[in-house]
């Protein structure tokens, strides 16, 4: 698998638990966006990212479980980057820039176990450059899919990667963690893990709600969230990177049934490090289907935790 020179990420992993998180940490000078798409994000610095903005470098982007409890864990991934001489300067002080979002894992966990800073500074310590491990590992190791039904029939889901290099030279990346309310849906289409029912077996979510009605989605609704972050060597201006990112938003929507619902807090990021060519249009294409790659990816590679089958076990019960 090619990847983007520079950009180097890292695990911390509670599989007992059933939690983690993951730390992406590109070159300095890296500039950041970003597309807010569900309708339940919990974030940090997001909006720092915005084009309205005047900071443009991003020092790292974590990615986390534990929900809003999460986002304290950002704390762990600043002190990192300020030991390493990493951040904006601002004055008195070099202020790293870490943009940070959480999935809802408490459901898997029991509300057991929380990322936090000195965790966050794990990931940091474990950062290594090249593809990072997929599956249940880091933020992707309490992630669930397929809410309709309620736990019961939950698939596992995971943290994914797919890259991709463009005869022009650029490369670009996508780092999913796939905790999504809906279905993930295969090349074809088909239910690749979701909703699932012992009577019915993967139920096809969206069809369901339409002719049946589901119950009250508000009793699943608390459990869901993919996170996104797109990284590439193509060099963007931020808003081009914001640009980017909504394109990336599409890649969502071919692998995720239902997408950016109520009960969602999905979230792309878009990271360039500016060492290659510069096309925002081809980069926006190669972004979506990366990003679709990686959250099948992520469910493909995915193994059971806590009592949650992955999609391959349902298929064989």
């Amino acid at each position: 698998m090619t990847w983007v020179d520079g950009v180097r990420v890292g695990h911390w992993t509670d599989a007992e638990a059933g939690t983690g998180c993951t730390v992406i940490v590109p070159p300095p000078g890296t500039l950041g966006s970003v597309d807010v798409r569900g309708g339940g994000p919990s974030t940090r610095e997001t909006e720092l990212l915005s084009p309205m903005t005047s900071v443009e470098h991003v020092t790292a982007v974590l990615l986390t479980g534990g929900s809003a409890f999460g986002l304290s864990a950002a704390g762990g991934v600043m002190r990192f980057c300020e030991e390493q001489g990493l951040g904006h300067q601002a004055g008195a002080a070099r202020v790293p820039i870490v943009p940070t979002a959480v999935i809802y894992d408490l459901g898997i966990t029991a509300n057991a176990r929380r990322p936090g800073p000195d965790d966050a500074y794990a990931a940091c310590q474990a950062l290594t450059e090249g593809p990072p491990q997929m599956g249940s590992v880091g933020a992707g190791t309490g992630a669930t899919v397929g809410k309709l039904m309620g736990q019961s029939g939950w698939c596992k889901g995971g943290l994914g990667v797919s890259t991709v290099r463009l005869p022009g030279g650029m490369t670009v990346a996508a780092i999913a963690v796939v905790n999504a309310f809906g279905d993930v849906l295969d090349e074809a289409g088909e239910v690749l893990a979701g909703a699932w029912t012992p009577e019915r077996g993967f139920i096809r979510s969206s069809r369901y709600a339409l002719t049946e009605g589901p119950a009250h989605p508000r009793l699943a609704a608390d459990f869901n969230t993919t996170l996104v972050c797109v990284l590439t060597d193509g060099t963007l201006t931020k808003v081009e990177a914001a640009q980017v990112a909504r394109m990336a938003s599409a890649g969502l929507c071919r692998a995720v049934s239902p997408v950016h619902t109520p009960f969602d807090g999905d979230v792309v990021f878009c990271l360039s490090t500016r060492q290659g060519p510069a096309s925002a249009f081809a980069c926006g294409i190669a972004a979506a289907e990366v990003t679709s790659e990686a959250i099948r990816a992520g469910v493909r590679a995915a193994t059971s935790l806590r009592g949650v089958p992955t999609a391959e076990q349902r298929r064989q019960i």
